[in-house]
C-alpha cells in the first residue's frame, strides 16, 4: 500500500472537505510522574497549541521526475494563503484572550522558509487588535528546545501545518506519552472532528492493550466545544483525579487493560455525579 495513503484519504479528507482549518492541542500534565523531564509539574506544563491544519506542505502540490532512476528528483511545495495564514491565527489569539496568562507565542521558520514570513507579518498585523495579550516569537528549532528546557514558558503558541505536527508530539511526550494526547480539528462553528493524536492505534487491534485516556479527553474537548460545559468539566475533573492519585500505574499500553481504564473513568465520573 502507498505511504499515508489512509492518512490522506481519511483524516486529511475530513481536514480538506470540511475545512477544519485549526488543528487544537492542549499540552496539560496532570502529574509529575508521567513527565520525562527533570522536576517538572503540573505547574509548568499547561499549554495550548493552535496548529494550521489545512495548508502547508500538506496542501498536496507534490510530484516526481525519472522516478526510480538514480535521477529521480521530488518536490513537494509549502503553501500558505494570507486567509488560511490570519483566520488560524486570529482563533490563537481569541484562545489567548480567554486563558489566565494572556500570552502567546508565534512559531515559523522565516529566516530560512522566506515564505513564512507572511506567518510574520500576519501575526504582527493581527496582534495590533489585541494589546492586552503578551506576544511573543520563536524559530522553530528554538521552540523545541524550549519545549524541552522550559515547557513553563508556553501559554497559547501557534504555528503552522508541518512544524505543528511535529512540536505537538513532542509535547506529548513533555505531559507523559501519546495514550493521554487529543486534539480538535476545528472549523468554528461548524462541524468538527475530535480525535487522539495516536490514531486508531493498529498494531493492538484486539489485544485489549491501546490506553484510552487520549480519546476520553478528546470526548471532553467535543463537549466543551459543543457547549456542554458541566460534562466536560466533570470529565475533566473525573481525569484529573484519576491520574494525579496512584490508581493508574503507568501511561504505556498494556499496563492497564482498555476495558479497565475505561471502567475507571466511567466509575469516577459517576462517583462526581452523586
Amino acid at each position: 500500500m502507498e505511504v499515508g495513503l489512509i492518512e490522506r484519504g481519511i483524516i486529511g479528507a475530513i481536514r480538506w472537505d470540511l475545512d477544519l482549518y485549526v488543528n487544537l492541542r492542549p499540552i496539560k500534565l496532570y502529574h509529575e510522574r508521567f513527565c520525562p523531564l527533570k522536576d517538572k509539574t503540573p505547574a509548568d506544563v499547561d499549554m495550548v497549541f493552535v496548529r494550521e491544519n489545512t495548508e502547508d506542505a500538506y496542501a498536496g502540490m507534490h510530484g516526481f521526475v525519472h522516478k526510480g532512476s538514480p535521477l529521480e528528483v521530488s518536490t513537494q511545495t509549502m503553501v500558505y494563503t494570507r486567509e488560511g495564514v490570519e483566520r488560524v491565527i486570529r482563533y490563537a489569539f481569541e484562545i489567548a484572550k480567554d486563558r489566565e496568562r494572556k500570552q502567546i507565542t508565534m512559531i515559523d521558520k522565516a529566516n530560512a522558509v522566506r515564505a513564512q514570513d507572511l506567518w510574520t507579518r500576519t501575526f504582527a498585523e493581527v496582534g495590533e487588535e489585541y494589546p492586552d495579550i503578551k506576544q511573543d516569537h520563536a524559530y522553530v528549532d528554538a521552540a523545541c528546545m524550549w519545549m524541552v528546557k522550559n515547557p513553563e514558558w508556553f501559554d497559547v503558541a501557534v504555528t503552522t501545518n508541518l512544524f505543528g505536527d511535529i512540536i505537538t508530539d513532542l509535547g506529548a511526550m513533555v505531559q507523559g506519552g501519546m495514550g493521554i494526547a487529543a486534539s480538535g480539528n476545528i472549523r468554528p462553528g461548524e462541524v468538527s472532528m475530535f480525535e487522539s493524536i495516536h490514531g486508531s492505534a493498529p498494531k493492538y487491534k484486539d489485544q485489549n492493550k491501546a490506553n484510552p485516556i487520549a480519546t476520553i479527553a478528546a470526548v471532553q474537548m467535543m463537549l466543551d466545544h459543543l457547549g456542554e460545559k458541566d460534562g466536560a468539566r466533570m470529565l475533566d475533573t473525573a481525569l484529573m483525579n484519576l491520574l494525579s492519585g496512584d490508581r493508574i500505574k503507568s501511561m504505556s499500553a498494556g499496563a492497564h487493560g482498555t476495558d479497565e481504564l475505561g471502567d475507571m473513568v466511567v466509575k469516577e465520573v459517576h462517583r462526581l455525579g452523586e
